[in-house]
């Protein structure tokens, strides 16, 4: 099930635009071949707003133009955490054969990435992660792979909200966890008379 999320307003944001791949392709017709060029393309503010697009034009850059204008259409809000830059917890994305996992990285790790899953996540600004991508290695699959797992990524407010807890059990703050778990030392002391 997809969750439905907020137009956002491009015009207020300074989105940044990063070329993933640029791939040539022909059509062929009866009187040779129609030469022409796609472009994707993924923008993002650097503060957790990214989006893609692909464009299709007999240039280049009429094919990177088309492609911008077709990301900033899709730009959508990536819920991050406040402290570290990083997201909220581990989450795998798939789309066709393509398949990317992202898990939380502590602060300092910077981004474990490579080739289409790092311009995603530099364009969204999230600075400390670790990624692995399996199966394909089209970028067109692995870009959409990583934006999926980026949309069904949950951020720890609305978690605790739906689950009527609050943000310190769910992220588990030492002091949340000392209340729900028992007190060891009562333990060991019984163990041993």
């Amino acid at each position: 099930m997809r969750a439905s999320f907020e137009k956002i307003d491009v015009s207020s944001l300074e989105l940044k635009d990063q070329v993933v791949s640029i791939n040539r392709v022909t059509k062929v017709v009866k009187g040779g071949k129609n030469l022409s060029f796609t472009a994707l393309v993924v923008v993002g503010d650097g503060t957790g707003h990214v989006g893609y697009g692909m464009g299709k034009a007999r240039e280049v850059a009429s094919a990177i133009k088309k492609g911008v204008e077709a990301a900033k259409k899709g730009v959508v809000r990536i819920p991050m955490t406040e402290k570290g830059a990083t997201i909220p917890h581990a989450i795998t994305g798939r789309f066709g054969s393509g398949v990317v996992m992202l898990k939380p990285a502590s602060e300092g790790t910077g981004v474990i990435a490579g080739g289409a899953v790092r311009a995603v996540i530099t364009a969204a600004g999230i600075q400390n992660i670790l990624t692995k991508s399996l199966g394909s290695t089209t970028a067109h699959n692995v870009v959409k792979a990583t934006m999926d797992a980026l949309l069904r990524l949950k951020a720890p407010q609305k978690v605790a909200r739906l689950r009527g807890r609050s943000v310190e059990e769910i992220v588990g703050t030492p002091e949340a966890a000392e209340k729900s778990a028992p007190a060891p030392a009562a333990a060991a002391g019984s163990a041993e008379a």
